[in-house]
Parts: structure tokens; sequence; C-alpha cells
């Protein structure tokens, strides 16, 4: 089965201070494609936000305030051999340097409604919902990567 892939990746360093989250996603939306439906679009801004406020108000907690967190969002555009479309998606990787997290056992233990009257606390779960796949990764170099994926 033959298939290709297009990619296209887009990187940004910032400090770890929430004050940076207008200037991420200043840079995210000259990132727009007219070819990727704006309801997606806005799902992906949306969880860019929570990932890199997670990332900086827990996974940073502790950390100084210029720990780096780096950004990268990539569009993809795979075709297979048998698909009429191709399968197009939004990838997007947020590094932090804080310590191990079980994400998918703070998924699994999520209530499957979000409050609204919650104040703070809905990151993940808002971000597993708009995502069609979310999984946290701890590397080698003791740095953890948050991947999002969105398929459109």
């Amino acid at each position: 089965m033959e298939s290709y892939s297009l990619d296209q990746k887009y990187s940004l360093q910032v400090k770890s201070d929430i004050t940076v989250l207008t200037q991420v996603l200043s840079w995210f939306n000259q990132l727009y494609q007219p070819s990727i439906p704006k309801s997606i679009w806005l799902q992906c801004q949306t969880i860019l936000a929570e990932g890199l406020t997670n990332a900086i108000r827990h996974a940073h907690r502790d950390q100084p305030s210029g720990t780096p967190v780096d950004i990268e969002v990539s569009f993809s555009q795979q075709q297979q051999a048998q698909q009429q479309q191709p399968q197009q998606q939004i990838v997007i990787k947020i590094w932090d340097w804080g310590t191990a997290f079980d994400l998918a056992q703070k998924i699994q233990n999520l209530p499957d409604r979000i409050d609204p009257q919650q104040y703070g606390g809905r990151g993940i779960q808002i971000m597993k919902k708009l995502s069609d796949q979310i999984h946290y990764d701890r590397l080698d170099n003791q740095r953890n990567c948050l991947v999002i994926v969105k398929n459109y």
C-alpha cells in the first residue's frame, strides 16, 4: 500500500511565564491555512492554550520563570493508496522540564462531563475532548513532551 506524507513544522520557544500566552496564540494564528476548517482551528487554539498553561502552571511550578517551554506545530497530509481523501492532521507538541506525569492515568480518572462552574483543573479534560489523540512522554533528557493530534 503506497502512501505519501506532506509535512510542515513550525517551532517556538518561550519562557515559562503565563504572560507569554498572548504571544504564543498570536504566533499560532499566523500559521492558519485556509484549507483548515475554522472550527478545527479554534479547537487547536484552545488545545494549545490549555497545554501551554498546564506546562507553565503545573510542570514548571517549581522551576525558574526563565525555564524554556518548546512548542512545535506540524501540519501533515497523508494519502493512502486506497483512500479517496487524504488524512490531514495538526500535531501540537509541548515540551516541559517538569517531573514525570502519568497522563493516561489522569485521563482515566476524569469525569465524563466538564463542570462549567469549576474554576481550574479542566485543562486535561478539555484537551482530551477536543483532540483525536493525546499522550505525554518522558524523554531521555528528563523533559516531557505533550503530544496532541487533531484530524480533519
